[in-house]
Protein backbone atom coordinates (compact mmCIF):
# COMPACT_ATOMS: atom_id res chain seq x y z
CA UNK A 1 0.00 0.00 0.00
CA UNK A 2 1.25 3.49 -0.79
CA UNK A 3 -0.63 5.12 2.04
CA UNK A 4 -2.39 4.32 5.27
CA UNK A 5 -6.03 4.38 6.26
CA UNK A 6 -5.59 6.93 9.05
CA UNK A 7 -4.15 9.42 6.55
CA UNK A 8 -6.96 8.66 4.11
CA UNK A 9 -9.56 9.17 6.83
CA UNK A 10 -8.01 12.59 7.40
CA UNK A 11 -8.35 13.36 3.68
CA UNK A 12 -12.04 12.42 3.84
CA UNK A 13 -12.77 14.35 7.02
CA UNK A 14 -10.86 17.38 5.78
CA UNK A 15 -12.63 17.23 2.44
CA UNK A 16 -16.03 17.16 4.12
CA UNK A 17 -15.06 20.00 6.47
CA UNK A 18 -13.87 22.13 3.54
CA UNK A 19 -16.99 21.72 1.43
CA UNK A 20 -18.25 25.07 0.24
CA UNK A 21 -21.64 25.06 1.98
CA UNK A 22 -23.39 28.45 1.86
CA UNK A 23 -24.96 29.96 4.94
CA UNK A 24 -28.17 31.20 3.29
CA UNK A 25 -30.85 29.98 3.31
CA UNK A 26 -29.99 28.63 6.74
CA UNK A 27 -32.87 26.14 6.79
CA UNK A 28 -31.42 24.43 3.71
CA UNK A 29 -27.75 24.38 4.59
CA UNK A 30 -27.62 24.15 8.38
CA UNK A 31 -29.18 20.64 8.39
CA UNK A 32 -26.53 19.56 5.88
CA UNK A 33 -23.74 20.79 8.14
CA UNK A 34 -25.43 19.09 11.07
CA UNK A 35 -25.74 15.77 9.24
CA UNK A 36 -22.12 15.80 8.14
CA UNK A 37 -20.90 16.47 11.70
CA UNK A 38 -22.76 13.51 13.20
CA UNK A 39 -19.70 11.41 12.48
CA UNK A 40 -19.85 7.78 11.48
CA UNK A 41 -17.03 5.48 10.47
CA UNK A 42 -16.82 6.81 6.88
CA UNK A 43 -16.33 3.24 5.70
CA UNK A 44 -17.75 3.73 2.20
CA UNK A 45 -15.52 6.63 1.13
CA UNK A 46 -12.56 4.88 2.70
CA UNK A 47 -13.28 1.84 0.51
CA UNK A 48 -13.12 4.07 -2.56
CA UNK A 49 -9.64 5.23 -1.57
CA UNK A 50 -8.53 1.70 -0.65
CA UNK A 51 -9.60 0.39 -4.05
CA UNK A 52 -7.89 3.24 -5.90
CA UNK A 53 -4.70 2.49 -3.98
CA UNK A 54 -4.98 -1.25 -4.61
CA UNK A 55 -4.75 -0.54 -8.33
CA UNK A 56 -1.88 1.91 -7.83
CA UNK A 57 -3.44 5.28 -8.51
CA UNK A 58 -0.48 7.72 -8.82
CA UNK A 59 -1.84 10.15 -6.21
CA UNK A 60 -4.57 8.97 -3.82
CA UNK A 61 -5.81 12.55 -3.51
CA UNK A 62 -7.15 12.25 -7.07
CA UNK A 63 -9.76 9.84 -5.69
CA UNK A 64 -10.89 12.05 -2.79
CA UNK A 65 -13.70 13.84 -4.70
CA UNK A 66 -15.22 10.48 -5.67
CA UNK A 67 -14.91 9.29 -2.07
CA UNK A 68 -16.68 12.45 -0.88
CA UNK A 69 -19.42 11.86 -3.46
CA UNK A 70 -19.99 8.39 -2.05
CA UNK A 71 -20.24 9.78 1.50
CA UNK A 72 -22.56 12.61 0.47
CA UNK A 73 -24.83 10.16 -1.33
CA UNK A 74 -24.85 7.89 1.70
CA UNK A 75 -25.92 10.79 3.92
CA UNK A 76 -28.60 11.82 1.41
CA UNK A 77 -30.06 8.31 1.63
CA UNK A 78 -29.91 8.32 5.45
CA UNK A 79 -31.76 11.65 5.74
CA UNK A 80 -34.57 10.40 3.50
CA UNK A 81 -34.66 6.90 5.03
CA UNK A 82 -35.00 8.39 8.50
CA UNK A 83 -38.09 10.31 7.37
CA UNK A 84 -39.66 7.19 5.88
CA UNK A 85 -38.77 5.07 8.92
CA UNK A 86 -39.85 7.85 11.33
CA UNK A 87 -36.53 7.33 13.10
CA UNK A 88 -35.95 9.71 16.03
CA UNK A 89 -32.18 9.18 16.34
CA UNK A 90 -29.21 8.85 14.03
CA UNK A 91 -25.82 8.08 15.60
CA UNK A 92 -27.28 8.95 18.98
CA UNK A 93 -28.45 12.42 17.92
CA UNK A 94 -31.76 13.76 16.64
CA UNK A 95 -32.46 12.97 13.02
CA UNK A 96 -32.75 15.94 10.67
CA UNK A 97 -36.53 15.69 10.36
CA UNK A 98 -36.89 15.56 14.15
CA UNK A 99 -34.56 18.51 14.78
CA UNK A 100 -36.22 20.58 12.06
CA UNK A 101 -39.14 19.03 10.12
CA UNK A 102 -39.80 16.62 7.27
CA UNK A 103 -39.94 19.32 4.59
CA UNK A 104 -36.57 20.72 5.63
CA UNK A 105 -35.11 17.20 5.71
CA UNK A 106 -36.41 16.36 2.23
CA UNK A 107 -34.92 19.47 0.67
CA UNK A 108 -31.61 19.23 2.53
CA UNK A 109 -31.37 15.58 1.56
CA UNK A 110 -31.98 16.52 -2.07
CA UNK A 111 -29.15 19.03 -1.89
CA UNK A 112 -26.78 16.43 -0.46
CA UNK A 113 -27.36 14.41 -3.62
CA UNK A 114 -26.62 17.47 -5.78
CA UNK A 115 -23.43 18.01 -3.79
CA UNK A 116 -22.42 14.42 -4.53
CA UNK A 117 -22.64 15.10 -8.25
CA UNK A 118 -20.64 18.30 -7.81
CA UNK A 119 -17.83 16.16 -6.38
CA UNK A 120 -18.10 13.59 -9.17
CA UNK A 121 -17.65 16.40 -11.70
CA UNK A 122 -14.12 16.84 -10.29
CA UNK A 123 -13.10 13.32 -11.35
CA UNK A 124 -10.79 12.93 -14.37
CA UNK A 125 -12.79 13.56 -17.54
CA UNK A 126 -11.69 10.33 -19.18
CA UNK A 127 -12.93 8.27 -16.24
CA UNK A 128 -16.17 10.17 -15.67
CA UNK A 129 -18.50 8.18 -17.99
CA UNK A 130 -17.63 4.87 -16.30
CA UNK A 131 -17.81 6.44 -12.83
CA UNK A 132 -21.20 8.01 -13.53
CA UNK A 133 -22.57 4.76 -14.93
CA UNK A 134 -21.51 2.94 -11.76
CA UNK A 135 -22.72 5.69 -9.43
CA UNK A 136 -26.10 6.09 -11.14
CA UNK A 137 -26.73 2.35 -11.21
CA UNK A 138 -25.94 2.09 -7.49
CA UNK A 139 -28.08 5.14 -6.65
CA UNK A 140 -31.06 3.66 -8.49
CA UNK A 141 -30.63 0.28 -6.81
CA UNK A 142 -30.42 1.84 -3.34
CA UNK A 143 -33.76 3.55 -3.98
CA UNK A 144 -35.22 0.26 -5.23
CA UNK A 145 -34.00 -1.48 -2.09
CA UNK A 146 -35.59 1.12 0.17
CA UNK A 147 -38.90 0.79 -1.67
CA UNK A 148 -38.80 -3.01 -1.37
CA UNK A 149 -38.06 -2.68 2.35
CA UNK A 150 -41.15 -0.51 2.76
CA UNK A 151 -43.22 -2.87 0.59
CA UNK A 152 -42.24 -5.76 2.86
CA UNK A 153 -43.96 -4.11 5.83
CA UNK A 154 -47.37 -4.91 4.32
CA UNK A 155 -46.36 -8.12 2.55
CA UNK A 156 -46.97 -11.38 4.42
CA UNK A 157 -45.31 -13.58 1.80
CA UNK A 158 -41.74 -12.25 1.86
CA UNK A 159 -39.25 -15.06 1.27
CA UNK A 160 -35.64 -15.36 2.41
CA UNK A 161 -34.59 -14.85 -1.21
CA UNK A 162 -36.70 -11.67 -1.36
CA UNK A 163 -35.02 -10.38 1.77
CA UNK A 164 -31.51 -11.11 0.52
CA UNK A 165 -32.30 -9.33 -2.75
CA UNK A 166 -33.61 -6.31 -0.84
CA UNK A 167 -30.55 -5.96 1.42
CA UNK A 168 -28.26 -6.38 -1.57
CA UNK A 169 -29.90 -3.36 -3.18
CA UNK A 170 -30.45 -1.24 -0.07
CA UNK A 171 -27.12 -1.84 1.67
CA UNK A 172 -24.62 -3.88 -0.29
CA UNK A 173 -24.41 -2.32 -3.74
CA UNK A 174 -23.15 0.95 -2.25
CA UNK A 175 -20.15 -0.86 -0.75
CA UNK A 176 -19.54 -2.58 -4.07
CA UNK A 177 -20.02 0.63 -6.01
CA UNK A 178 -17.68 2.59 -3.73
CA UNK A 179 -14.98 0.01 -4.40
CA UNK A 180 -15.63 -0.15 -8.14
CA UNK A 181 -15.40 3.63 -8.51
CA UNK A 182 -12.03 3.55 -6.75
CA UNK A 183 -10.93 0.72 -9.03
CA UNK A 184 -11.92 2.72 -12.12
CA UNK A 185 -9.85 5.66 -10.87
CA UNK A 186 -6.93 3.27 -10.34
CA UNK A 187 -7.11 2.02 -13.94
CA UNK A 188 -8.30 -1.46 -13.02
CA UNK A 189 -9.21 -3.81 -15.83
CA UNK A 190 -12.89 -4.54 -16.45
CA UNK A 191 -12.71 -8.00 -14.83
CA UNK A 192 -10.83 -6.67 -11.79
CA UNK A 193 -13.34 -3.84 -11.34
CA UNK A 194 -16.11 -6.46 -11.37
CA UNK A 195 -14.28 -8.68 -8.90
CA UNK A 196 -13.82 -5.87 -6.39
CA UNK A 197 -17.48 -4.90 -6.85
CA UNK A 198 -18.50 -8.50 -6.11
CA UNK A 199 -16.25 -8.48 -3.06
CA UNK A 200 -18.02 -5.39 -1.73
CA UNK A 201 -21.53 -6.65 -2.44
CA UNK A 202 -20.93 -9.95 -0.65
CA UNK A 203 -19.29 -8.21 2.31
CA UNK A 204 -22.34 -5.94 2.43
CA UNK A 205 -24.80 -8.82 2.59
CA UNK A 206 -22.76 -10.53 5.30
CA UNK A 207 -22.58 -7.17 7.12
CA UNK A 208 -26.38 -6.88 7.16
CA UNK A 209 -26.78 -10.45 8.41
CA UNK A 210 -24.39 -9.57 11.23
CA UNK A 211 -26.57 -6.54 11.95
CA UNK A 212 -29.64 -8.79 12.15
CA UNK A 213 -27.81 -11.04 14.62
CA UNK A 214 -26.61 -8.14 16.77
CA UNK A 215 -30.16 -6.82 17.11
CA UNK A 216 -31.14 -10.01 18.94
CA UNK A 217 -27.89 -11.33 20.40
CA UNK A 218 -25.66 -8.28 20.68
CA UNK A 219 -24.86 -6.42 23.89
CA UNK A 220 -26.93 -3.21 23.81
CA UNK A 221 -24.13 -1.35 25.60
CA UNK A 222 -21.73 -2.24 22.78
CA UNK A 223 -24.18 -2.28 19.87
CA UNK A 224 -25.64 1.09 20.83
CA UNK A 225 -29.21 0.08 20.06
CA UNK A 226 -32.09 -1.38 22.02
CA UNK A 227 -32.00 -5.17 22.09
CA UNK A 228 -34.75 -6.66 19.97
CA UNK A 229 -35.67 -3.46 18.17
CA UNK A 230 -36.29 -5.41 14.96
CA UNK A 231 -38.51 -7.85 16.87
CA UNK A 232 -40.62 -5.05 18.36
CA UNK A 233 -41.01 -3.49 14.90
CA UNK A 234 -41.95 -6.87 13.37
CA UNK A 235 -39.11 -6.27 10.92
CA UNK A 236 -38.71 -9.06 8.40
CA UNK A 237 -35.10 -9.94 9.12
CA UNK A 238 -33.20 -13.02 8.04
CA UNK A 239 -33.81 -14.47 11.51
CA UNK A 240 -37.58 -14.03 11.46
CA UNK A 241 -37.99 -15.29 7.90
CA UNK A 242 -35.77 -18.30 8.61
CA UNK A 243 -37.80 -19.08 11.74
CA UNK A 244 -41.10 -18.88 9.87
CA UNK A 245 -39.63 -21.10 7.17
CA UNK A 246 -38.31 -23.73 9.63
CA UNK A 247 -41.17 -23.73 12.14
CA UNK A 248 -43.84 -26.40 12.36
CA UNK A 249 -47.49 -25.37 12.46
CA UNK A 250 -47.61 -24.94 16.23
CA UNK A 251 -44.39 -22.93 16.43
CA UNK A 252 -45.43 -20.76 13.51
CA UNK A 253 -48.68 -20.04 15.35
CA UNK A 254 -46.68 -18.95 18.40
CA UNK A 255 -44.59 -16.63 16.26
CA UNK A 256 -47.65 -15.07 14.64
CA UNK A 257 -49.23 -14.58 18.06
CA UNK A 258 -46.25 -12.59 19.26
CA UNK A 259 -45.98 -10.67 15.99
CA UNK A 260 -49.52 -9.45 16.66
CA UNK A 261 -48.71 -8.49 20.26
CA UNK A 262 -47.72 -4.88 20.94
CA UNK A 263 -48.26 -4.37 24.68
CA UNK A 264 -45.65 -6.69 26.20
CA UNK A 265 -42.37 -5.58 24.63
CA UNK A 266 -39.92 -7.36 26.91
CA UNK A 267 -41.86 -10.61 26.86
CA UNK A 268 -42.27 -10.38 23.08
CA UNK A 269 -38.51 -10.10 22.63
CA UNK A 270 -37.82 -12.97 25.02
CA UNK A 271 -40.46 -15.31 23.55
CA UNK A 272 -39.46 -14.77 19.93
CA UNK A 273 -35.79 -15.11 20.86
CA UNK A 274 -36.65 -18.40 22.57
CA UNK A 275 -38.21 -19.65 19.33
CA UNK A 276 -35.06 -18.63 17.45
CA UNK A 277 -32.97 -20.56 19.97
CA UNK A 278 -35.15 -23.67 19.72
CA UNK A 279 -34.93 -23.64 15.92
CA UNK A 280 -31.18 -22.93 15.78
CA UNK A 281 -31.78 -19.69 13.89
CA UNK A 282 -28.66 -18.02 15.24
CA UNK A 283 -26.54 -20.79 13.78
CA UNK A 284 -28.48 -20.71 10.50
CA UNK A 285 -27.85 -16.97 10.16
CA UNK A 286 -24.18 -17.31 11.12
CA UNK A 287 -23.81 -19.96 8.42
CA UNK A 288 -25.41 -17.72 5.80
CA UNK A 289 -23.21 -14.83 6.86
CA UNK A 290 -20.12 -17.01 6.53
CA UNK A 291 -21.21 -18.17 3.08
CA UNK A 292 -21.35 -14.59 1.82
CA UNK A 293 -18.05 -13.79 3.51
CA UNK A 294 -16.47 -16.74 1.69
CA UNK A 295 -17.88 -15.49 -1.63
CA UNK A 296 -16.41 -12.07 -0.87
CA UNK A 297 -12.94 -13.45 -0.21
CA UNK A 298 -13.15 -15.63 -3.32
CA UNK A 299 -13.87 -12.53 -5.42
CA UNK A 300 -10.96 -10.70 -3.78
CA UNK A 301 -8.64 -13.62 -4.56
CA UNK A 302 -9.49 -13.30 -8.26
CA UNK A 303 -8.13 -9.76 -8.49
CA UNK A 304 -4.89 -9.75 -10.43
CA UNK A 305 -2.49 -8.16 -7.99
CA UNK A 306 -0.23 -9.41 -5.23
CA UNK A 307 -1.79 -10.97 -2.12
CA UNK A 308 -0.03 -8.55 0.20
CA UNK A 309 -1.75 -5.60 -1.48
CA UNK A 310 -5.13 -7.16 -0.66
CA UNK A 311 -4.46 -7.49 3.07
CA UNK A 312 -5.96 -4.09 4.02
CA UNK A 313 -9.25 -4.98 2.30
CA UNK A 314 -9.28 -8.39 4.00
CA UNK A 315 -8.68 -6.66 7.34
CA UNK A 316 -11.47 -4.18 6.66
CA UNK A 317 -13.88 -7.00 5.79
CA UNK A 318 -12.99 -8.86 8.97
CA UNK A 319 -13.53 -5.68 10.98
CA UNK A 320 -16.99 -5.20 9.48
CA UNK A 321 -18.07 -8.81 9.89
CA UNK A 322 -16.66 -9.51 13.35
CA UNK A 323 -17.91 -6.29 14.91
CA UNK A 324 -20.05 -6.14 18.03
CA UNK A 325 -21.19 -2.57 17.39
Amino acid sequence: MTGDTSTWQQYINRGLAELDIPSVPAMLYEPIRYMLTLGGKRIRPLLTLMAADLFSIPDIRQAVPAALAVELFHNFSLVHDDIMDQAPLRRGKQTVHEKWNANVAILSGDNLLIMAYQQLAKCPAGKLPAILETFNTVATQVCEGQQLDMDFEANSTVSIADYLHMIQLKTSVLLGGALKIGAILGNASGPDAQHIYDFGVNVGIAFQLQDDLLDVYGDPKQFGKQRGGDILANKKTYLLLSALDAADVETRSILHKWLETHDQPEKKINEITAVYNDLGIRQTTESAKQSYATQAYTALDKISCGKNRKIPLQTMAQYLLDRST
